[in-house]
C-alpha cells in the first residue's frame, strides 16, 4: 500500500494512502487512541487521523486555513476545552516541551478530559472554571503564546478578550471559533462572522484569517488574530 506524508504546518500532516486524504498528527503516546480515530504507523511514527468532523480547527485546515500558529514548545490556554478531541491533536504539536491549560466549566467533559488524556499526557492541565471569569484560575495558569478558544457563547469576544488581558504575551496569537447560532440564531452567518471580527479588532486583535467550516461545521467560522493591547 502506497501512503504519501506531507506536512502542511509544524507538526500537522496530510497522508494521502489509496483513494483517501487525511489530516493527522504524531501520536504523543503511541498505541493509544483518544476518539476512536485510526493509528496509521509508518516505519517508527504513529499517526493518529485528525477528523474534520470533531474538530473545528482541523476542519479549518482542510478548508484552506493559511495561517496555523500552533507549534512545537508553545504555551496555550484553552477556553471551552470540553472532553479533548482538539486538544489531544494540539498536545501532539505542542509535544513535551509545550503545554495546555484546558479550562471548561461542565465537570463532565472534564472527568473525561483527565480519564481519557490528562492522566497520560502530561502536557495537558485541565481546569474546572469559568472563563468569563479568568482571575479565577490565575494562581494556575502562566503568561501563554497563544489562547484557542471555542466558548459558544454570545459574549465570545469579550470572554477571549478578557483572558488576553490575564495570560496572552504581547503579540500573541489567537484562534477563536464563532458559532453564528450561539450569538444570534436571527441573523445570517455571514453578518455574525462581519460583526464579530468588528469586535474583536475593537478590542486590540489584529485579524488576519476567516475561513467559514461548512460542510464540516455548519454556521461556524475559525478567526486566526494576534493581540495588541
Amino acid at each position: 500500500m502506497g501512503i504519501e506524508i506531507h506536512e502542511l504546518f509544524q507538526g500537522v500532516f496530510e497522508i494521502l494512502m489509496e483513494d483517501r486524504r487525511l489530516l493527522a498528527t504524531i501520536n504523543l503516546t503511541p498505541g493509544i487512541d483518544v476518539y476512536g480515530e485510526q493509528l496509521i504507523r509508518v516505519g517508527d511514527v504513529e499517526y493518529r487521523a485528525w477528523s474534520p468532523f470533531r474538530s473545528k480547527l482541523a476542519a479549518a485546515i482542510l478548508r484552506g486555513l493559511k495561517n496555523m500558529p500552533i507549534s512545537r514548545g508553545m504555551k496555550i490556554l484553552y477556553l471551552g476545552v470540553a472532553s479533548g478531541t482538539t486538544c489531544s491533536h494540539i498536545s501532539d504539536i505542542v509535544g513535551d516541551g509545550g503545554h495546555i491549560w484546558g479550562v471548561d466549566f461542565a465537570p463532565r467533559p472534564l472527568r473525561d478530559l483527565i480519564e481519557k488524556l490528562a492522566s497520560y499526557r502530561r502536557n495537558i492541565s485541565p481546569i474546572l472554571g469559568d472563563a468569563r471569569n479568568p482571575e479565577a484560575y490565575s494562581p494556575l495558569v502562566p503568561i501563554v503564546d497563544l489562547i484557542y478558544a471555542d466558548v459558544a457563547q454570545p459574549d465570545q469576544s469579550r470572554i477571549l478578550h478578557r483572558n488576553a488581558e490575564f495570560y496572552l504575551k504581547p503579540s500573541g496569537w489567537a484562534l477563536l471559533a464563532i458559532k453564528s447560532r450561539s450569538i444570534d440564531v436571527t441573523r445570517p452567518p455571514e453578518e455574525v462572522y462581519k460583526a464579530e471580527i468588528e469586535e474583536i479588532e475593537s478590542r486590540g486583535f489584529e485579524v488576519l484569517e476567516v475561513v467559514e467550516l461548512d460542510p464540516y461545521e455548519k454556521d461556524h467560522a475559525m478567526v486566526v488574530a494576534s493581540f495588541h493591547s
